[in-house]
């Protein structure tokens, strides 16, 4: 394997990709490819510590330099790549400046891009999304100018760059089309609890509305939202959260398999046979078995699968495959409000919540046929690493164990429930 592997996607499922093959005894080169100028960081702080103003862009790094140089991991950074060239033994890598990177086997760890709004006005200065660093810099540099932040989309990115921003003592609106704020991730006794509790902290979220246009001045600069009944909400700056879409452009150079996403099989092997797809843009057999039989493939956009799933990839670029499992867990933090989840709701039909919701310490379990799929937990990390610790283990609980005043973590038995 003399050209070795190249990965485009300095993210965090390809850096530890780069780093689980080192740690496996790959010894040929490896090559991470990324548009970015900046050394590979953590994206999820962006929308919460770094707009705080808790930890700056140094901060963020996985890494420092002398790692990479000390393991062999060669950064190409600040050109993206644009093309790839395969023959029968491997291929090129072409990125936009014309330099090229040979390799054996490919990485494909691209991400996802921030969703556009299809509106009139989109394009004003003023209008901003947030997916990477420099997103994350320009928008902390627009609150010390303004007053009125309009934020469109009440996902976890939304609501999360709302809450720093009523922090910063600013007036905040978040315009969701939805019925509901956070609908896709959690079930309605969590969404309808942060919307009440946002707008107790003194957020306007307004549900199901639905845009006409951005509105500008002179200058072209946005100066607000105009909703389809003709009303206008004041706005000094717009903050755009809709979903993301897979990054899927050199994948479909390539021919292989899309559907929301790189399609993979269950050891992160693209429809060719040959290239690998990991993190936020791979589509893959649902690694979480509580949740497979209802939902059968799963693009999961979170830290742990970015990691895991790599783990896992490493192990079949070694030789190694082995299929991916785990148990997705995801967290958010919006202001005062942690938000920890662990496994998936898919399919449930009971709910039990447990803890203190006025004091804001809380959980929701998510069951199905008695069977716990997961939780959403509300300023409570014990229950958290409880259910956690649980799924991880394959152990169990039923609905009424659940409402007992023990410890969670004292509730749970081995074995199948019946």
């Amino acid at each position: 394997m003399a050209n070795g592997i190249v990965v485009v996607g300095a993210s965090q499922a390809g850096v530890q990709l780069a780093a689980s093959l080192r740690e496996g005894g790959f010894r040929h080169p490896i090559t991470l490819i990324d548009g970015s100028t900046h050394e590979p960081y953590q994206r999820p702080p962006l929308s919460k510590d770094f707009l705080a103003g808790h930890v700056d862009a140094e901060g963020l790094r996985f890494r420092d330099r002398e790692y990479y140089e000390e393991n062999g991991i060669a950064l190409a950074l600040g050109s993206p790549a644009v093309h790839v060239e395969r023959d029968h033994e491997g291929g090129v890598v072409v990125t936009a400046d014309g330099s090229r990177h040979p390799y054996d086997r490919l990485v494909l760890a691209t991400g996802a891009a921030p969703r556009r709004l299809d509106i009139p006005g989109a394009d004003l200065d003023g209008v901003l999304a947030l997916r990477d660093a420099d997103d994350a810099a320009r928008l902390k540099a627009s609150f010390a100018t303004t007053e009125n932040v309009v934020v469109v989309g009440g996902g976890f990115i939304g609501l999360e760059v709302a809450a720093s921003a009523l922090k910063q003592g600013k007036k905040v609106t978040v315009l969701e089309a939805a019925p509901r704020i956070i609908g896709r991730a959690v079930g309605e006794e969590t969404s309808s609890w942060f919307l009440e509790a946002h707008r107790a902290r003194g957020m306007r979220i307004d549900t199901g509305v639905s845009l006409a246009r951005l509105v500008g001045d002179d200058d072209g600069h946005v100066i607000g939202v105009e909703l389809a009944d003709g009303a206008v909400v004041r706005a000094d700056v717009v903050i755009v959260g809709i979903g993301v879409v897979p990054r899927t452009e050199l994948a479909e150079q390539l021919g292989l398999e899309i559907a929301n996403g790189i399609v993979v099989d269950e050891h992160s092997v693209a429809s060719d046979g040959s290239t690998l797809a990991v993190g936020d843009v791979a589509n893959l057999p649902n690694p979480y078995g509580r949740c497979a039989e209802a939902m059968s493939r799963i693009r999961l956009e979170s830290v742990n699968n970015a990691i895991e799933q790599a783990r896992f990839a490493a192990g079949t670029l070694l030789g190694d495959p082995r299929t991916y499992a785990s148990v997705p867990w995801f967290w958010s933090n919006q202001g005062d409000i942690r938000l920890q989840m662990a496994g998936l709701n898919v399919g449930y039909d009971r709910v039990v919540i447990r803890g203190d919701v006025p004091a804001e310490k809380f959980s929701v379990l998510y069951f199905r046929d008695d069977m716990l799929l997961g939780a959403d937990c509300v300023n409570n990390p014990v229950d958290f690493m409880a259910v956690r610790q649980a799924l991880a283990r394959d152990r169990h609980l039923v609905p009424e164990d659940a409402l007992r005043p023990e410890p969670l973590k004292t509730l749970f038995v081995d074995g199948a429930t019946t």
